[in-house]
């Protein structure tokens, strides 16, 4: 997602990167998620937008939001970044047989309460999120649970694969 300017940053961030690239324990993770949701749904698949980033692109994305209220939905550079500048999270959504995005109640990337996982209730009554967008987040959650990832709260679309004490004990950013 971060390859075109259609971002929260407005600005294109990989210029030379098309693909998404995880430490392989996450790798393996995703993949099994990957088939958890098959197995349940033969006819959808999950569909990445961003995973291992390196810490310089992390820095333009504090850059947009430092000083702001939506600092809160980026990991701060200088406190050692989030856990995609590990290759331990990965950004996901649900996609059909043709690729197309299952609605999910906001774009992915929407810096908002509306990505709130644990306003997702309240959303429903107050018909800000509907219930078959709520579903689908859901099922996202409950694939991705299953294979060993947990889901951020802020972001419906984000999932870690570790804990940031973890990575930062074990493995060292990414350049």
């Amino acid at each position: 997602m971060y390859a075109k300017a259609d971002n929260f940053t407005g600005r294109i961030l990989y210029k030379d990167l098309r693909e998404a690239y995880l430490h392989p324990q996450a790798a393996k993770a995703l993949v099994r998620a990957q088939k958890l949701l098959k197995n349940s749904h033969p006819e959808l698949s999950l569909k990445v937008y961003d995973a291992a980033r390196p810490m310089h692109i992390q820095q333009i994305m504090w850059d947009v939001v430092a000083g702001t209220p939506k600092h809160i939905y980026v990991s701060n550079p200088r406190h050692g970044g989030g856990l995609h500048n590990y290759g331990m999270a990965v950004d996901v959504t649900l996609c059909n047989a043709q690729g197309d995005t299952l609605p999910m109640g906001t774009k992915i990337d929407h810096l908002g309460k509306e990505a709130h996982i644990d306003r997702e209730e309240l959303m429903i009554k107050s018909g800000a999120l509907n219930p078959q967008a709520l579903a689908n987040r859901r099922l996202l959650r409950s694939v991705m649970r299953q294979a060993g990832f947990k889901p951020l709260r802020t972001e419906w679309w984000h999932f870690n694969f570790i804990t940031r004490t973890e990575a930062k004990a074990r493995y060292k950013t990414i350049k």
